[in-house]
């Protein structure tokens, strides 16, 4: 196994990587209420998590949408990465597109979320929406967004590239 390591004084840093799935279903958008205790409580997110060891960070964003919202989801393409602003400097993002397969909406209990739906472009303005959810939200419904599909001719197929 190859040493993760740079040197023997100047170890690999830990980077914290974030996944979130902006999921798609009749032109409205899934969102996610905070549950109490979370640091945006009460605000309302696209479903969105860390990514696992060893979890690629496609199967991380589908894993944080079924366990948030109770929706199977399917990876449509990249949005992007987005850096992190405080209390989470350092920590990045990444952001995927995603179409609904099955499933109703839940919340998982309060445990991270307490409230879940579909949402359309107007609905937005009579929700509590977390500025940053809130901009991406109102870029993909109204088809500002560029997808990245992922690319299966890759060199490492069946490994996903976004290219």
């Amino acid at each position: 196994m190859a040493d993760k390591s740079v040197s023997n004084h100047n170890p690999v840093p830990e980077i914290v990587v974030c996944v979130g799935g902006v999921v798609l279903h009749e032109g409205h958008i899934l969102l996610v209420r905070q549950a109490q205790s979370h640091l945006l409580e009460g605000q309302w997110t696209i479903p969105w998590g860390f990514l696992d060891p060893g979890e690629s960070p496609e199967a991380a964003a589908v894993r944080e949408i079924m366990e948030e919202a109770g929706v199977e989801a399917e990876i449509e393409g990249l949005l992007g990465i987005q850096n992190l602003p405080d209390p989470w400097d350092g920590w990045f993002a990444i952001i995927f597109q995603c179409k609904h397969m099955n499933g109703v909406p839940k919340p998982d209990g309060g445990r991270e979320t307490d409230r879940a739906g579909y949402f359309s472009l107007h609905d937005l303005s009579n929700l509590e929406v977390e500025i940053w959810c809130d901009w991406l939200a109102k870029r993909v419904l109204t088809g500002k967004q560029m997808l990245i599909t992922p690319e299966t001719s890759n060199p490492y197929f069946p490994k996903i590239a976004f290219l």
